[in-house]
């Protein structure tokens, strides 16, 4: 193993007023000049590490054992010097981002380092031209999409020559292949600079291929280190297995031996290798055709300046009844402004919005019983603590106790809600939601944050409600999760919805937008979307 960076010595550390650690005797080294990667379930203690890495943005309360960098503990090192060495990118692109204009973006940490203006000059157009920000060099930061604005804080970061940079689920926001874009820029950085790279992710797919050393984290344990092949190879029956790539999946589950396959092509010649049987899938009947569309939108047409650019260019959707309709798209393609349509917070110029079959001139979310749940869940979180905010929404006691235990949010109940990690904040926005009762249910990236085990219990969630003849709209870049959960899925493009289908079909013939499962399977198997399907064609 290379000369480590950071050095964790039997840290711990626990929250002011709380009893229960949120790190638990960890020790274990981060290789210099390598890529770290720590997993974890949600509430397990990933950003919370990360933040003890940076003396300012490590939370307060109670810590025992030693952080050390280059061997120093890292309290005897300034916040001047940490500034320079180790850059930090957090998981809300715009909680990091201080100033209006790109360039100004870019500057801003340079300025603060007191450096020489020349210099400065120098390493801005640098920094600009390797991480292609040229184009919007000029821009208001506010017109950047989710993806720009986090390469954009990836750039402000680096341009400040840190030795290390940590992130904390930097991909979060990104539609898919933004996400791929970021994380490969990430790997640029390592393998062209030799920055040490830290960092916690939801999607390990992506990852785990790119990492050198993994970290395991269970309830504020390390369980596991070591080369990401191995371990994921090891760790089996346990939370975050569900989490892991589907070819690891489906190698623990056919009794695979030795290194597990990480990426797309390690599964493809692993699958090839594998004694396969045809499959006959039975096709699913949707009878949408039987029933009136609960909402539809036709023809709308929005822009947020009366000059400016369309947003929203002719797009038509219905939703209907007892249905999971996912909508996905890049970033800036729209997703999020539909959403605001359906909900009344925005309306369209031309087109119009009928509900239950009649023209909506204004759409009144309380008289339709339509509710939304935002991209940031802290838009909801007014209360003091975690009971607090759920009180206000004046539920049935019972009803809100079986919520409560659904969304496993017991034993955060006392707990601040601006304390909890991003998975946990995404719970209790959603158990918010849900106690209004709604017809429509409008979620805007709702499994961001949640680990697999907490998608399972939200997918089961939403198969209730389905039931119960909820229509559920899910804006999500979540692609594995529309493809087991949906009834149909939609792509828009440049404001319009350019392909739309029954879900199997709609993911089938895609070749980026698509799962993993269906990329691993093509040219080796017909007509599969999900694991378990290629899982039924493996001879054991």
């Amino acid at each position: 193993m290379a000369m480590a960076a950071f050095t964790l010595q039997h840290l711990s550390f626990q929250y002011a007023g709380s009893t229960v650690p949120v790190l638990n005797d960890i020790s274990m080294e981060i290789p210099s000049g390598k890529i770290t990667l720590i997993c974890g379930c949600s509430g397990s203690g990933k950003s919370t590490l990360l933040r003890r890495m940076k003396s300012i943005l490590a939370d307060h309360g109670r810590q025992s054992g030693k952080v050390l960098l280059d061997g120093i503990p890292l309290e005897q090192i300034s916040e001047a010097e940490q500034a320079q060495r180790i850059a930090f990118v957090q998981q809300h692109p715009d909680d990091q981002i201080v100033t209006d204009r790109v360039f100004h973006e870019l500057a801003f940490g340079l300025e603060n380092l007191g450096m020489e203006q020349q210099k400065m000059r120098l390493r801005i157009a640098e920094t600009a031209s390797f991480f292609g920000l040229t184009d919007c060099f000029l821009q208001d930061v506010a017109s950047l999409s989710g993806g720009q604005k986090q390469l954009l804080n990836l750039a402000a970061a680096v341009a400040m020559d840190p030795e290390i940079l940590i992130l904390d689920e930097p991909t979060s926001q990104l539609d898919p292949i933004a996400a791929s874009q970021l994380l490969a820029m990430i790997q640029k950085l390592n393998v062209e600079l030799g920055t040490t790279v830290v960092f916690c992710e939801q999607r390990l797919e992506e990852a785990l291929p790119m990492a050198d050393w993994l970290g395991v984290l269970e309830e504020g344990k390390l369980i596991a280190q070591g080369e990401p092949g191995k371990v994921v190879a090891q760790i089996q029956k346990k939370q975050i297995s569900d989490s892991f790539p589907t070819s690891v999946r489906l190698f623990q589950a056919a009794g695979g031996k030795g290194s597990a396959p990480l990426t797309v092509r390690e599964g493809r010649d692993w699958l090839k290798s594998c004694i396969l049987k045809t499959m006959e899938r039975e096709k699913k009947k949707h009878l949408i055709e039987q029933k009136k569309p609960l909402i539809e939108l036709k023809d709308c047409h929005f822009r947020y300046q009366k000059e400016g650019s369309e947003v929203l260019d002719g797009i038509s959707l219905a939703l209907y009844p007892g249905e999971i309709y996912a909508l996905t798209g890049a970033n800036g393609s729209g997703k999020s402004t539909t959403l605001r349509l359906l909900c009344g917070s925005c309306r369209p110029y031309l087109g119009n919005i009928r509900i239950n079959g009649r023209i909506a001139k204004k759409v009144q979310p309380m008289l339709y019983g339509i509710a939304a749940l935002p991209q940031d869940p802290r838009c909801l979180l007014v209360g003091e603590t975690v009971e607090e905010d759920l009180r206000e929404m004046q539920a049935d006691p019972q009803e809100e106790q079986a919520l409560i235990e659904r969304l496993e949010l017991k034993e955060l109940l006392q707990h601040h809600p601006y304390d909890l990690s991003g998975g946990e904040q995404q719970r209790l926005a959603l158990g918010k939601v849900l106690l209004t009762k709604p017809s429509l249910l409008l979620l805007d990236e709702p499994t961001k944050g949640m680990d697999a085990h907490l998608k399972k219990k939200f997918g089961a969630l939403l198969n209730e409600l389905k039931g119960q003849g909820i229509a559920v709209l899910l804006v999500s870049h979540d692609i594995e999760f529309c493809a087991a959960y949906a009834d149909r899925c939609g792509l828009l493009f440049r404001g319009k919805i350019v392909s739309e289908g029954e879900t199997h079909d709609f993911f089938v013939d895609n070749r980026f937008y698509t799962t993993m499962a269906a990329r691993m399977s093509r040219g080796i198997l017909r007509d599969v979307v999900c694991g378990e399907e290629i899982l039924q064609c493996i001879q054991r």
